[in-house]
């Protein structure tokens, strides 16, 4: 019994892994070059972008020209900034006031 519920578990995951695969295979490329010109965003916009990333990605659904993350960047340090940025939603959620 417990060795048909790991074959179980591992088709779930495999299945899962392949439709993943499969789905995200058919995404489109878009061309970045136009992105790359203009302002560069450092670590205090990776911060802002960071914290307004859930309603980018709401908006990004509806408008192709909304985008979570800024291609053109200063690298480490602007991932660094939206890392934090994001993860300020958790930091919040942590002090809910639980029963």
């Amino acid at each position: 019994m417990k060795k048909r519920l790991e074959i179980l578990n591992t088709t779930k995951i495999l299945s899962g892994v392949l439709l993943l695969i499969l789905m995200s295979s058919c995404a489109d490329n878009v061309p970045v070059d136009q992105c790359l010109t203009g302002q560069t965003y450092g670590f205090f916009w990776g911060i802002w972008h960071g914290i307004i990333a859930p309603i980018s990605l709401v908006i990004s659904l509806f408008d192709k020209e909304v985008a979570m993350f800024a291609v053109n960047n200063t690298g480490f340090f602007y991932g660094l900034g939206f890392l934090i940025g994001s993860g300020g939603w958790g930091i919040l959620a942590s002090k809910a006031k639980k029963d």
